[in-house]
């Protein structure tokens, strides 16, 4: 039920944080992965990373918000793999303050990084899916999806979205086999949420009174949804979105 072999997956922004911890599961199941990221330094170290765990892996440079760079990225990977049947949707980013301070232009960038670009993958990965006889859309997003903040209107705006995209394309799909669901991590030790905690006074301490396990998540915490979701287990789960977060959303 759990076996990857044979599929070919794409990670967008796989090459650190959450993205590195699901790709590393996806790999560890079997599955060759497609670290798709900017820096292509980073993607490079990602790489060698998964392979020195036992998988297969390679980096295509990308800029997720740029649909000529996505139609390549899907064309590279299919010429270079063979197929696609996995995709998780993690690139994002972050900009911290209070609501009446943003720009349009930053609030279009973290909009289109993390909302649209999910999207525009998303539309590029159904006819490779299609063609396969199926496919698995994993779409990561958010306690903000949840919660809001008032240094995360545009972060939490774009995670809120990410989960009503993620019910619509699982209803579009279904019959096309194309199962669709959203992730909703948690606080997980990254280098984005290492700049929150320098940005925001007092966010360690009550993320860590929130949360039952007492802890905040590591990356690899993240690696056994991403296998569950992209695995034939979860075929008849779709329009799901599951917090990966110690138990923080459970808290009054």
């Amino acid at each position: 039920m759990f076996d990857l072999k044979e599929r070919v997956a794409i990670v967008t922004g796989g090459n650190g944080g959450i993205g590195l911890g699901m790709a590393r599961g996806l790999a560890s199941a079997g599955a060759q992965v497609v670290v798709a990221a900017r820096d292509a330094t980073k993607s490079k170290t990602a790489v060698a990373d998964l392979e020195a765990r036992g998988g297969r892996a390679l980096a295509v440079e990308v800029d997720v918000t740029d649909e000529a760079a996505v139609t390549d990225l899907f064309r590279v990977t299919v010429e270079r793999c063979g197929r696609l049947d996995i995709l998780v949707n993690n690139a994002g980013t972050n900009i911290r303050k209070p609501p009446q301070d943003y720009t349009t232009e930053e609030w279009r960038r973290v909009i289109d990084t993390n909302l649209t670009s999910a999207f525009i993958c998303a539309r590029a990965a159904y006819p490779c899916m299609k063609a396969v006889g199926g496919g698995k859309i994993i779409n990561i997003g958010s306690m903000m999806s949840i919660f809001g903040g008032w240094f995360a209107a545009p972060y939490g705006s774009s995670k809120g979205g990410i989960v009503q995209l993620t019910r619509s394309l699982a209803v579009a799909w279904a019959r096309d086999n194309i199962q669709v669901n959203a992730v909703l991590p948690g606080w997980i030790d990254t280098a984005l949420t290492r700049r929150a905690r320098a940005e925001v006074p007092g966010l360690h301490e009550n993320i860590l009174a929130r949360t039952p396990v007492r802890r905040w998540g590591d990356i690899d915490d993240m690696a056994g949804i991403a296998v569950f979701l992209a695995a034939p287990a979860s075929d008849f789960v779709t329009g799901t979105a599951i917090p990966v977060d110690g138990g923080y959303s459970i808290q009054s």
